[in-house]
């Protein structure tokens, strides 16, 4: 990032851009259609820089746009509301040239002045709207708070931000959801409750929102990216599976999120005129020790409940197949992945000879936290805790199993009130930096945390900081790969599985592309009359 020779290629991509700007405009047809898109569970809200769960996310990526953003079905990045972009040689400042004539949805122009305010609010405690959130999550999570230096206006059509050191993943970053650029004039208006009456300008704005059933969304007629093909979009919350399932059977929604495999194979035979499209996914699910608790601080105890866990009857039972077990915290399909870690094995004499070496030749009692709704990367978390249950209790470990209703869990487990936790994580931009770093790395790990092992081993935050700072991805891949040797000694997770995801999607339903960070974008998505 930032050499001569990248610099002199975008020039040459930004040049094209520019000509292709001065051809006839793609006429569009009218929007036609009102898409039902059935899924597991409501937003926590709609700031995309409060929230890090994809319920709240995948909403928002339709209201919402940032500076550059991921091509379609790739971690590819291409412009967004930056129509160009400079890196100094020393890979400090990056300098984004905006699209002009672009307005939010409240009518008011996108400008310097706007994206600086987007930005600021989230890095600086005297920005007057800092306070407008109890935490700015991913800012903080992604290191940005350390990381940036200065957000400016250049003039009222570019903007520059100046990095502290240099950072690999900044770019891809910038394409994240908490990036977006929203309307200071809402924010201003509705300051806090902002977060229910969002502006952007995305390809569709906010309408209405029912909480736990429906947030309606319409199309934007003055979208800079040109007419979307959907007149309105309806996410509507289903968070009991069955319920969900019956409403896809019956027609009643176009499209449904998060199936189970079994619930697959149901549809596959009872709808078979449906398309249920599916591809490896960019994600892990997780069983997270809260380290600083009681048992699990120590090593030999987590090793011996890694063992515990019979990972392939998990995906046999519970996965129907449709996922691998995992033996490190980022898939397998991710460069950087360490495939010489021996896994390991699933081993019950082994793991209860550890927890007596540990000084718990008994066992012990806890209590183990698993998800409400279904995840991309756990189709049923309450089937998955109870297998682990079952396995634990063969070595003498009795867990109590809890939930609690989405936001309220997100928020516990973020403060560490849980001993155990199931979580899980996909990939934002296909950057280990964003598996790891968010989620393994000492400097997440204070409330609230992303980090919610709670996990500081200085030797691994410091490689992954080290990481972040190097250009050359053979660099940076090999220190991915030392990272996640010393996480796996010290056990501070059980990754469970890498899952496929399958997107069931009524005939009608054309144009949709399944996206490797769970993305839900319905801009090019059209309904057909028939």
């Amino acid at each position: 990032m930032g050499t001569p020779s990248r610099l002199c290629s975008f020039v040459a991509f930004t040049a094209l851009l520019l000509c292709s700007a001065t051809l006839s405009p793609v006429v569009f047809a009218k929007p036609f259609g009102v898409l039902i898109y059935g899924r597991g569970g409501d937003s926590v809200s709609l700031d995309p820089a409060k929230e890090t769960d994809g319920e709240s996310l995948n909403v928002c990526d339709n209201i919402f746009d940032t500076l550059v953003q991921f091509k379609d079905g790739t971690t590819e990045i291409e412009p967004g509301l930056a129509q160009s972009w400079e890196v100094s040689s020393d890979s400090l400042r990056y300098t984004f040239h905006l699209r002009s004539n672009v307005k939010f949805h409240d009518g008011t122009p996108l400008n310097a002045d706007a994206v600086v305010f987007s930005l600021l609010r989230q890095h600086d405690p005297k920005h007057e709207a800092y306070r407008y959130a109890q935490a700015w999550s991913y800012w903080q999570d992604m290191g940005m708070d350390k990381l940036v230096s200065s957000i400016e206006k250049v003039d009222d059509k570019t903007v520059r931000i100046v990095l502290r050191t240099p950072n690999a993943p900044f770019l891809a970053n910038m394409a994240m959801s908490f990036a977006s650029i929203v309307s200071p004039s809402a924010v201003r208006k509705h300051k806090q409750d902002f977060a229910r009456n969002p502006v952007g300008t995305g390809p569709f704005k906010f309408i209405s929102w029912t909480k736990n059933e429906k947030i309606v969304l319409d199309a934007n007629p003055e979208f800079w990216g040109g007419q979307t093909k959907l007149a309105r979009v309806i996410f509507r919350s289903y968070p009991d599976a069955s319920t969900r399932l019956n409403a896809f059977l019956a027609k009643e929604i176009h499209m449904m999120n998060l199936p189970s495999p079994d619930q697959v194979v149901i549809i596959k035979q009872k709808r078979p005129d449906a398309k249920v499209p599916e591809e490896p996914a960019m994600n892990v699910a997780y069983l997270a020790f809260n380290t600083g608790k009681g048992p699990f601080a120590q090593a030999k105890v987590r090793q011996a409940l890694n063992m515990a866990v019979n990972k392939e009857a998990i995906i046999k039972g519970v996965y129907a197949g449709m996922g691998v077990p995992a033996v490190n915290p980022i898939p397998p399909s991710l460069w950087g992945y360490n495939s010489s870690i021996t896994p390991y094995s699933y081993n019950q004499a082994k793991a209860k000879q550890l927890l007596a070496e540990a000084g718990f030749p008994k066992g012990f009692e806890s209590e183990l936290y698993y998800p409400p709704v279904s995840r991309p990367y756990m189709p049923d978390a309450k089937r998955v805790a109870e297998a682990i249950q079952a396995d634990f209790k063969a070595v003498g470990v009795k867990v109590q199993l809890t939930t609690h209703e989405w936001a309220v869990y997100l928020d516990k487990t973020k403060k560490g009130e849980h001993p155990m936790a199931l979580m899980g994580w996909t990939g934002d931009n296909g950057d280990p930096d964003n598996f790891l770093s968010v989620l393994l790395s000492g400097d997440n790990a204070k409330a609230p945390a992303s980090n919610i092992a709670f996990y500081d081993n200085s030797k691994v935050t410091q490689i992954l900081r080290d990481a972040q700072k190097v250009t050359l991805q053979k660099k940076r891949a090999e220190l991915y790969r030392q990272a996640q040797q010393l996480i796996h000694q010290d056990a501070p997770w059980i990754p469970v599985a890498h899952s496929r995801v399958a997107m069931p999607m009524d005939p009608k339903v054309q144009g949709f592309i399944l996206q490797p960070n769970g993305s839900r974008r319905f801009f090019r998505v059209s309904l057909t009359d028939k």
